[in-house]
């Protein structure tokens, strides 16, 4: 399989929406949060990532299809570091084939630093995923606090991993 990481551009940026209504239902699972009234979930900070510098828009491809996205930005929730992984979303068709592990990857080469990722304690694939990925990419020097100052909307207390990127030679 073929694996793409492509810049959003801003009039693609109603793909990424639609996209996110399906990354936020998903998500629910976790979070017991309802629509709203239009029957959205909504991504506040969508528009701001074409008009705020520091955030970055991807699309994640497999075969030249859209698989997912991924947005990168340095406003950061659980403390100083260069970068937060701000939403990650891989589609069910297209997770455990790499994808994910290849997004990671160019992501943390095109912005090397010190990188903060959240995510849900219920959401043990995601955990998994983010854990593995963080040992590889830190050579094992990452850390995990779990921060109840940044609950979700089901009271539980976020995972936050903490790492700086290292290179990582291809196998």
């Amino acid at each position: 399989m073929n694996f793409e990481l492509t810049p959003i551009k801003e009039y693609e940026k109603e793909i990424l929406r639609n996209l996110m209504e399906k990354y936020d239902y998903e998500f629910t699972q976790y979070t017991h949060e309802d629509v709203n009234p239009l029957g959205l979930y909504g991504y506040s900070w969508l528009d701001a990532y074409w008009r705020d510098p520091g955030r970055w828009a991807f699309f994640l491809k497999a075969d030249g299809n859209l698989a997912g996205f991924a947005l990168v930005n340095n406003y950061l929730e659980a403390g100083k570091t260069d970068y937060n992984m701000a939403e990650f979303f891989v589609m069910y068709k297209y997770r455990r084939c790499g994808l994910g592990s290849f997004a990671a990857a160019r992501l943390f080469g095109l912005f090397p630093g010190s990188w903060q990722i959240k995510y849900h304690p219920k959401n043990v694939p995601s955990a998994e995923f983010w854990n593995r990925i963080a040992e590889k990419h830190s050579q094992g020097g990452y850390r995990r606090e779990e921060r109840p100052d940044l609950a979700y909307p089901d009271g539980s207390a976020a995972q936050v991993l903490f790492f700086e990127t290292v290179k990582v030679v291809a196998t």
